[in-house]
């Protein structure tokens, strides 16, 4: 989904996001991605095993510059959550020990409740391909763990961020219900608007000779008539009818709408009078 706007405020909030040991670095980048598509920009590197900085991160980060440019580079995942309050880890697997699981949601609005108050929080994400060790789950204070197929569990790292960037750009909505942008309000046809697109579609079958029997018009008209009221037209919607009838009655395929209109055609209300 394109949605790029850079006349827009970017949000650059919320906790921090620490990769343990990443691998690659397109993942990383996709993780920037990922952080800023949900108004997240701390992100914490601990060791990346191909180096930083990164050509490829910058490049499958997407313009996502101001998180690449912003990236912490840490030795250690001690040291990368030194100055952290709160930290949750990420993980699929069962993990023998007493700390709290908590479900996205649950651990986004707690998050966004610590983030409030000034905490400083965090989530530790792990390696592409082991995830985090049990060592490096005990640094933190609570588990999050997603609601996945329990046959098929493994998430990508990218696909993991992503998640919790979501659930936590939620939490700071007004309502769940809430979207970014509106439909175009439409004003409802009214019936007369209505009964004019009956009556130009009726006279363009009368011309083609549609009602051919006369004892069956009267059903004929009726159907059509209770198939174009099922919907709650508005009123630019019966103008795109009315003028596609229009096209149908004044050009021909042989004498098809731009190369001027065919001898003896007139023009119907309602429709488009351009050639």
């Amino acid at each position: 989904m394109a949605g790029t706007n850079s006349e827009r405020e970017l949000l650059t909030e919320g906790p921090a996001i620490i990769l343990a040991y990443p691998q690659l670095g397109e993942n990383i980048g996709m993780v920037a991605r990922a952080m800023a598509n949900f108004g997240l920009a701390e992100l914490r590197l601990v060791n990346p095993r191909d180096g930083w900085p990164s050509e490829k991160a910058r490049s499958a980060a997407s313009r996502a510059d101001h998180v690449i440019d912003g990236a912490k580079l840490y030795n250690s995942l001690e040291e990368a959550i030194a100055d952290l309050n709160f930290v949750y880890a990420t993980t699929a697997r069962d993990r023998d020990g007493y700390k709290p699981v908590r479900s996205p949601i649950v651990a986004a609005r707690s998050l966004r409740q610590r983030f409030k108050v000034g905490d400083a929080v965090g989530i530790i994400f792990g390696r592409e391909r082991t995830g985090l060790t049990n060592e490096e789950v005990a640094l933190a204070d609570e588990i999050v763990t997603f609601p996945v197929n329990p046959a098929f569990a493994s998430l990508n790292l990218a696909q993991a961020v992503l998640l919790m960037s979501y659930e936590w750009m939620k939490t700071g909505m007004e309502s769940e219900d809430e979207t970014s942008f509106q439909a175009i309000e439409q004003r409802p046809a009214t019936k007369e608007h209505l009964q004019g697109l009956f009556d130009h579609l009726e006279e363009a079958l009368d011309a083609r000779n549609y009602f051919r029997s006369a004892d069956k018009r009267p059903k004929l008209v009726e159907n059509l008539r209770a198939v174009l009221t099922r919907p709650s037209f508005s009123e630019s919607e019966i103008q795109v009818l009315r003028g596609v009838i229009s096209s149908l009655d004044r050009f021909t395929r042989e004498n098809p709408r731009g190369s001027g209109a065919p001898a003896g055609s007139r023009k119907v209300q309602g429709g488009s009078d351009d050639d």
